[in-house]
């Protein structure tokens, strides 16, 4: 790699500037633009997250003052606090929707078929639905109003458990309830979809049958049923019982005909019985527990987002800037993960995201910078603990 090249620079070569312009190309993003194009725009709003800058103004105050590394970067404009502003507020979101969701796509390609845990051998897509509020100031945001008081965003996601990437991203005002996510997923026939009592819904749930799809969920403690036949299970296994069960509410049974597999399961380590809820009948016992766990890989993946990206302060106050501005954060960490995955490397993204936000500018090639450097930094706690991107 040309080591004449900034770091920035370097890590932009992961992006594909080809297919950025075919997006760009779709909206007319850079229709009657002179200077300033929506690939400035993108590599200065990408710069901010980065070098962790938490206002619009901080991040071209930091871009001027670089001179002529600006230039090396990549970056041809040098961006004003009213056109960058600007540039947020009127170019389409769906722009950097688009690419992010390339860079996405490429990275679940790469991963397909791993295997989720050695003792099981899952070989169907495994999802975990789930969502995050994020929490905005009502006088600025009016329009995305959640309480009286309170103003928030709320980013939908659907995770690829394998790669722990997002797959389905629906960002919408906080008053949307999370049930309401299943109405616009496309489901996948044979893929397993794992979701909380948020997603409780049996009229919902029954599109499932219909697609072929599998879905496991937590019951609720009031679930009116009877017991059809009730299944033997290992002992030692943590399964206290698994019944094939028949809805007897007077609304449930009619959304939900058919069968249902109940399975109790009590966790060694907190001491604390689940009930799970699936239409999968011909998997363990103990594989529907451990499906249902994996669902705390998208908690995980909230929680890294919040903490390594910028996604609390937003640059902008217009539901385009916040848009804009949340997937171009996720469109960083698919290119961290892209460029961790391509140079063989064993640290966690949010490591090389601190090692990443220090030298910028500094002219090194990424593999050297990265394997010396990564004796200075902690591991970030939650992905050690977890092991979410081993």
């Amino acid at each position: 790699m040309n080591t004449g090249k900034t770091v920035f620079a370097q890590l932009m070569e992961f992006a594909p500037h080809r297919e950025f312009q075919k997006c760009v190309a779709q909206y007319a993003g850079d229709y009657k633009v002179k200077e300033f194009s929506c690939w400035d725009q993108f590599l200065s709003m990408t710069f901010a997250q980065l070098a962790y800058r938490e206002s619009l103004r901080e991040t071209v105050a930091v871009l001027a003052s670089s001179g002529r590394q600006l230039y090396h970067m990549g970056i041809r404009s040098k961006p004003c606090l009213n056109t960058l502003a600007n540039a947020n507020k009127t170019r389409d979101w769906r722009i950097f929707q688009d690419f992010a969701l390339i860079l996405i796509r490429r990275e679940l390609g790469v991963v397909q078929g791993a295997s989720l845990d050695p003792e099981l051998n899952f070989k169907e897509a495994v999802y975990a639905l789930d969502s995050t509020t994020i929490d905005l100031c009502l006088s600025l945001f009016a329009w995305a109003r959640f309480r009286r008081r309170k103003g928030a965003v709320k980013m939908h996601t659907l995770l690829d458990v394998r790669s722990s990437m997002p797959c389905v991203v629906y960002i919408s005002d906080g008053k949307l309830h999370d049930v309401h996510m299943l109405d616009l997923l496309e489901l996948e026939a044979g893929a397993i979809y794992i979701m909380d009592r948020g997603y409780f819904d049996f009229k919902r749930l029954y599109r499932f049958n219909a697609a072929l799809a599998v879905f496991v969920t937590r019951a609720k403690c009031n679930l009116d049923f009877k017991c059809r036949a009730s299944h033997p299970v290992a002992e030692n296994s943590g399964v206290l019982s698994d019944m094939t069960i028949e809805l007897q509410g007077v609304k449930s049974s009619v959304f939900y005909p058919q069968p249902l597999r109940r399975v109790r399961f009590k966790d060694a380590e907190t001491k604390r019985i689940f009930v799970f809820l699936t239409n999968n009948f011909t998997l363990p016992a103990k594989s529907i527990a451990f499906l249902y766990k994996c669902r705390w890989s998208v908690e995980v993946f909230f929680r890294w987002v919040k903490q390594n990206l910028r996604v609390k302060s937003f640059f902008g106050t217009s539901p385009n800037a916040v848009k804009t501005q949340l997937w171009i954060a996720l469109a960083v960490y698919a290119l961290v993960v892209s460029m961790r995955r391509q140079l063989g490397l064993k640290q966690s993204p949010g490591l090389l995201l601190q090692i990443l936000g220090v030298h910028l500018f500094e002219k090194i090639p990424l593999q050297e910078l990265l394997t010396e450097n990564q004796k200075e930094f902690a591991e970030d706690d939650i992905c050690n603990q977890l092991r979410l991107f081993n």
